[in-house]
Formats: structure tokens, sequence, C-alpha cells
């Protein structure tokens, strides 16, 4: 959308939020004015020429004039319908999902074959050297669990580090560990 859900900078992106708020649906927002690059790119990839865009697991849904028809319908309600009445507690428990989905759980940003930043490159290149499995979430791919694991971690930044679902901690907590020969230990969980 262009802006924020509170502050809207164009009347289309405006009304789409009013009909999200009004069907009480949990929703994430980029602000395609912040980044020109991820603007123009979208376009590009959805084939969708205007803002705002609303996806719904990933899929597009199209833009206001859809959204509003959907709306009239009550097609849009439905399709939300799984994603209404979403409380706190679900993405807890979505987070603890994610957490315990593999004894070495590392959340970064992009994937161990592209990494997005040069911590999660670090991080990658350090777990390699250990041989341990692990697997990986990417966190640009999910707004909700991005911001909601900062606050259910108490950890604000990426990458974070779980073993046997607890937080071990980021980048550099990975790097202490390295120097003081407990990274191989700390990382089977022993």
């Amino acid at each position: 959308m262009k802006g924020s859900p509170d502050e809207p900078q164009c009347g289309f992106s405006k009304e789409t939020v009013r009909i999200l708020r009004e069907l009480q649906t949990e929703f994430a927002t980029f602000d395609i004015l912040s980044d020109q690059e991820v603007r123009q790119g979208l376009k590009e990839y959805s084939k969708w020429p205007t803002y705002p865009q609303l996806y719904v697991d990933g899929e597009l849904i199209g833009g206001l004039d859809i959204i509003k028809e959907m709306h009239s319908s009550g097609e849009l309600k439905s399709i939300l319908g799984s994603k209404n009445g979403d409380t706190q507690l679900s993405l807890d428990d979505r987070l603890k999902s994610l957490i315990n989905k593999h004894p070495l759980m590392i959340f970064m940003k992009g994937n161990p074959s592209t990494p997005r930043c040069g911590f999660s490159r670090q991080l990658i290149a350090i777990l390699g050297e250990t041989g341990l499995p692990f697997d990986t979430f990417d966190i640009l791919e999910d707004e909700e669990v991005r911001q909601g694991l900062k606050t259910y971690s108490n950890w604000p930044t990426y990458p974070q580090i779980y073993v046997k679902g607890e937080l071990i901690g980021g980048l550099d907590i990975i790097k202490e560990l390295k120097d003081n020969n407990q990274l191989v230990s700390t990382l089977k969980g022993e």
C-alpha cells in the first residue's frame, strides 16, 4: 500500500484498510513508497499495475475495485475467514510450531543458498563449518512472523537461532560460542 494503515498516503489504500478493519482481519502492510525497487518490481511480478495490492496466503487477490466487489458480495469475508478472529495466542501457537519445526531452527533473511543480509550470510557459513543439520525460515516472506517473533522471543534482530525450541541468540552469540569452542555442543542441545 501507499503509506501505513494509520497514515495511508492515498484514498485507495485508506479504503482498503477500512474494509479490512471492518472485517476485523489481522494484516500486515508494506509501504511501497519507501522502496522504489519493490514498488516497480511488484507491479511486474504480480502483473498488476496499481496499488494497493491485497495478498492472502501469498496469492494476489487484486486491487481496491476487486476488494470492494468481493466485500459487497461477501466473498472477501469468506476468503479471509480463516484469518478472521485470529488472536495473539494463535500467532504464538504458530511461532511455537515454527520454532520447534527442527531441533536447530534458524530464522533469517533469505535462505541458506541465497542469504539476503551479511549477518545471515556469516551465520550460514559458520553453521556450514559445523556440519550439523538445520532448517531455516525466511522472515522476509512473512511479516507477521517477522514482527511477532521479535516480541515473542524478546530479541529485536535477525538472524535468530533456536535449539530444541529455545532461543540461543543471534550471530554475535554464535561467534562467541565458536570462539569458546562451545558452538557444536550448544547447537546439539547438550
